[in-house]
């Protein structure tokens, strides 16, 4: 793993404990919240759908319903190298199971059946049930890129964006609020460099690269299919805590 992959992990894990502390403190402001998140997260662009792409897009669809059949039990998911990403925070709304290796592999190949995460719920009675996969792109990428993947029109890309974060060594910054809004992550105000240096804070313009759930047993309906807590104004609100990939 390159020293870059792992300090994205190393974000990504210190985030969602935070986010996990902070959920347990208090719930409110959900409104204002939404809209932070609004300014964090990047689609990718919209366009009218042809027959050709609800073609091609069902067709990624059907290859990975068919791929992720083994791994209805975590077991399997496992021994095939995929890891339950921070297993510490126990409730959470999606599991995240990710295959580094496959994840180096997505940035410069896309198999349709072989996705970055696996994706599950838990069930009342504590089992894991499979939803889906996470495919992953770099952040470099343009639109025709991702389009030649599975097609914008159908399906929306997100990555996060104009983060501030804490310094190496400072986590516990991660719970400070001003104003009544977090200083840090998705739900932060700050979304430029300047505004983040005031507070000493780093600035990254792009967190991770592009994201893009594939909900392919939560039912036929391509918009349940291709759509999720990420997918921007048009489809559903803002990012929730605790849901980092």
């Amino acid at each position: 793993m390159s020293h870059r992959h792992a300090r994205t992990i190393a974000i990504m894990a210190t985030f969602v404990v935070a986010s996990a502390l902070r959920a347990q403190e208090h719930v409110h402001a959900a409104t204002r919240a939404a809209t932070n998140a609004d300014l964090h997260m990047e689609m990718s662009p919209h366009r009218a759908a042809t027959a050709s792409d609800s073609e091609r897009a069902s067709n990624v669809a059907m290859q990975l319903r068919t791929a992720l059949a083994p791994y209805r039990d975590t077991l399997a998911a496992v021994k095939d190298g995929y890891k339950m990403f921070m297993p510490q925070v126990k409730e959470q709304k999606v599991y995240h199971f990710t295959n580094n290796w496959r994840a180096v592999q997505e940035a410069f190949r896309f198999d349709p059946e072989k996705p970055t995460s696996l994706l599950y719920k838990k069930a009342p009675d504590g089992q894991f049930v499979l939803i889906g996969a996470m495919y992953t792109a770099p952040k470099r990428f343009g639109v025709e890129k991702l389009d030649s993947r599975v097609p914008v029109s159908v399906a929306r890309w997100h990555k996060h964006v104009n983060w501030c974060i804490p310094k190496r060594g400072e986590a516990e910054r991660w719970l400070e609020r001003k104003d009544g809004q977090p200083v840090f992550g998705p739900e932060s105000p700050i979304v430029t460099k300047s505004a983040c240096d005031a507070v000493n804070g780093v600035f990254h313009d792009t967190v991770f690269g592009w994201m893009l759930h594939a909900n392919v047993f939560a039912g036929d309906d391509p918009a349940t299919i291709w759509g999720d807590e990420h997918a921007g104004h048009d489809m559903h609100s803002g990012m929730k805590m605790g849901e980092l990939p």
